[in-house]
């Protein structure tokens, strides 16, 4: 058996058990009984080496990682430098799944290596940005998004390929950013690979709002940030206030959010975020602070579902 042959065999079965380690919870829950499918960002603990954060993972109640590059962290040239083997390894021993890949450096079109890259681990979900004109609506915003959804049918053929699901962000000064726009990118899209990744940040911070927006959306989003405005995230601000895009610190009430989840019966990713300035930094210090503040976090999310 040569060399390459052994690395795929090592790869795909640490994928597969981390997969069903993913799963286990789906299969307990009830219909219209929310339990959210925790995941975490890499780029919370900054640049910290993956060594210390998987590890901290498993606390958070997740068991699945997404994984970001610089600038917000640097995790995933953390993996090339590691080697996938090796990667591998340490999500096994851990019991963790690579659950999302964060590639804004890439951009929509750059992502076909990647998607090839997810599969030989089992990851189901690259988050990106859109691309195209910015400031449209109605009409404009229609035919502007049905040409990037038309560009893309090249990548989500590849997407298919590989069992991997685009998921655009609706992210501010983008072509995908308002409800409409988001609305329009699902209703277009050719197949289930495209989706959206659901950022309440970048969005009026309204919960009535918000709430009918994930029901207009339904299981089309594929992750659902726990992250609000707070008072933003481009000022270096005093960290209280920096952590007021955090769930149950900002003004934001969550349950109304948590209760439309309920209602679509949403079982893709949650991601409890939010970004620090400057970026890079971990949000809090030392990790076992940031793996807490995810845990208080996590803690006013079940009491929003109660």
């Amino acid at each position: 058996m040569n060399q390459r042959h052994t690395r795929r065999d090592f790869l795909a079965t640490a994928a597969v058990g981390a997969t069903s380690i993913a799963a286990a919870p789906l299969a307990a829950a009830e219909k219209n009984d929310l339990q959210l499918k925790y995941i975490v960002g890499s780029s919370m603990y900054g640049y910290t080496k993956l060594e210390q954060i998987l590890p901290e993972v498993g606390k958070t109640g997740a068991r699945a990682i997404d994984i970001w590059p610089k600038v917000h962290g640097d995790q995933r040239e953390q993996v090339d430098q590691l080697g996938e083997e090796k990667f591998a390894a340490m999500l096994k021993e851990h019991k963790l799944q690579l659950g999302c890949i964060t590639q804004y450096k890439l951009g929509p079109f750059g992502l076909q290596n990647e998607m090839r890259f997810a599969k030989r681990f089992g990851c189901r979900t690259i988050v990106c940005g859109g691309r195209g004109p910015k400031g449209l609506s109605g009409a404009e915003l229609k035919a502007a998004v049905g040409k990037f959804v038309e560009q893309l049918k090249p990548h989500l053929d590849v997407a298919a390929e590989t069992g991997v699901t685009i998921a655009v962000e609706n992210h501010g000064a983008n072509l995908i950013e308002s409800p409409d726009s988001m609305k329009w990118l699902v209703d277009l899209r050719p197949n289930k690979h495209l989706a959206i990744a659901f950022a309440p940040y970048h969005l009026p911070q309204d919960e009535k709002l918000l709430g009918q927006l994930i029901r207009d959306l339904g299981n089309r989003i594929e992750i659902f940030y726990a992250w609000q405005h707070g008072m933003g995230c481009h000022k270096k601000l005093p960290k209280e206030e920096e952590l007021l895009q955090m769930p149950g610190r900002g003004k934001l009430d969550f349950a109304p959010l948590m209760e439309a989840l309920r209602d679509v019966e949403y079982r893709n990713w949650t991601e409890i975020f939010m970004h620090p300035v400057p970026r890079g930094i971990p949000i809090l210090e030392p990790t076992s602070a940031v793996t807490a503040e995810i845990n208080r976090a996590r803690a006013y999310l079940t009491k929003s579902l109660q």
